[in-house]
């Protein structure tokens, strides 16, 4: 049933997908007070270092693998190894991270739309309460949300590549671009925003150490969904006639300029109404700042613009939020999807029906453990901290393993399925690929320092975390 894959209509339809799951809460809200705590301008300085060189050939290997042998992660691995039983492993690895992804994104989301539809109901001061995150989180209401947000995400993966994914990311990508920029020409006005500005892109070298880099790193590598299967499964979507690194290379920009703006915004935003605002007191969880932090930030607008205008910009800011977690949310759910279809030989309405049951059987434990069941809100303990369900699913998955992911690529396309076989993928569609500077520096890196670095980030991970 490989007629049930799809194709996207288009190179723009692959970058405009891509980037859509690349886009999400760390690009909007983690990754502005992360360059402001840590250099400004000298961290996005060393983030962009990371994405040309250590991301962006990772991005092309994993767009290759898929688009070479039209399988999932799963299947690649497998085709491209001859049937290894070590290398179907990590496919499956592959398979369950952005399953489990998927299922701790799909709460975020969920509070999204509760404090969404609080907002509506003119919630803004309610929702600024340092109580009411944990009052909302604790709600069983918020099963209602999770059962619209699966029917809404399942509906949407129901239209299929084309008429699904392409079709929502043609949609949102650009309402999210739109959005972004006129809240950031808004926030810039504001009285005291130079502050915001000033600690955001004057650069501070002495901030910088062993851990800020290791941290950008880190951030650029989640932050253009690598090691989730996603550009593998997306790969398999993309046409031959196509350039890989030219596709690629405008995911990565698209990705990176979000960052960037969303940084302009939310910088400025926060010092244009605090201006005594000490930034090593924020937290670089995107959870904290969207749900705690920042409904404080948009109630301090009423004296500026009313409650009302200050209630329309947090409504505008949360629906942006929310159009990219759904973009995301969208895009993980599909790389298990396109493993039953293709391993398992069933319909994408069956893969979709099994998939939905999965979400369902784990996304409940995960929702309930913030307060509603006491047995999975104190799931676990290690590295001396109590851990809820949704806090291990999220440390496991999220942030430990998906640069091991990444490392497997690299040293798979190097030393497996081998750079030339590689570079042959690569060239087709750009026929100026071969013999090129980018070539010769894919085949000098993939296999050597790339994956030393994906180790150490993940060694790093495991040693903050869980020792």
């Amino acid at each position: 049933m490989s007629h049930e894959r799809g194709k996207f209509s288009s190179r723009v339809g692959f970058i405009l997908a891509a980037a859509g799951s690349a886009v999400g809460l760390g690009n909007l809200v983690a990754f502005p007070v992360m360059a402001s705590k840590n250099g400004g301008a000298a961290f996005l300085l060393v983030y962009l270092f990371f994405i040309v060189v250590i991301c962006y050939p990772v991005m092309m290997a994993e767009v290759a693998m898929g688009r070479h042998t039209q399988r999932n992660p799963v299947g690649a691995f497998l085709k491209l190894s001859g049937g290894s039983r070590l290398w179907h492993g990590v496919g499956m690895l592959a398979i369950l991270t952005p399953f489990m992804i998927a299922v701790f994104y799909s709460v975020i989301t969920v509070w999204l739309l509760v404090y969404l539809r609080e907002l509506m109901f003119g919630g803004l001061n309610m929702l600024a309460d340092d109580a009411s995150f944990g009052e909302i989180a604790a709600r069983p209401t918020t099963f209602g949300y999770l059962i619209f947000l699966l029917v809404l995400v399942f509906v949407i993966l129901l239209g299929g590549v084309r008429g699904g994914i392409e079709r929502l990311a043609r949609v949102l990508m650009p309402t999210l671009a739109v959005m972004l920029v006129a809240l950031t020409i808004f926030v810039l006005t504001l009285e005291n925003a130079s502050v915001g500005i000033a600690y955001y892109l004057v650069p501070d070298f002495s901030r910088m150490d062993l851990a800020v880099i290791n941290g950008a790193l880190a951030q650029a590598f989640f932050s253009l969904s690598l090691g989730m299967g996603i550009l593998i499964t997306y790969g398999s979507y993309f046409s031959r006639e196509d350039s890989i690194a030219g596709s690629t290379r405008m995911v990565a920009i698209a990705d990176t300029s979000i960052a960037f703006f969303a940084g302009l915004l939310i910088l400025p935003a926060i010092f244009a109404f605090d201006p005594n605002t000490n930034t090593d007191d924020l937290s670089t969880s995107s959870v904290g700042l969207i749900f705690s932090f920042l409904p404080k930030i948009f109630l301090s607008m009423e004296a500026a613009v009313g409650y009302f205008g200050a209630s329309i910009a947090a409504i505008v800011f949360f629906t942006l939020v929310f159009f990219a977690a759904l973009t995301s949310l969208v895009s993980i759910i599909e790389i298990p999807i396109s493993c039953w279809i293709d391993e398992f030989k069933i319909s994408r309405r069956k893969a979709i029906v099994v998939q939905a049951v999965l979400m369902a059987i784990f996304t409940i434990p995960a929702t309930v453990s913030l307060g509603i069941s006491d047995f999975f809100t104190n799931f676990t303990n290690y590295g001396g901290v109590s851990k809820s369900f949704f806090d291990l699913v999220s440390d496991v998955f999220y942030e430990t393993i998906l640069p091991l992911v990444g490392f497997t690529v690299c040293i798979f396309c190097a030393w497996r399925w081998k750079l030339s076989g590689l570079a042959d993928e690569l060239e087709v569609g750009d026929p100026n690929y071969r013999g090129s500077r980018l070539h010769r520096y894919i085949d000098l890196s993939l296999g050597t320092v790339i994956p030393v670095v994906l180790l150490v980030v993940f060694l790093s991970t495991v040693n903050q975390i869980y020792l």
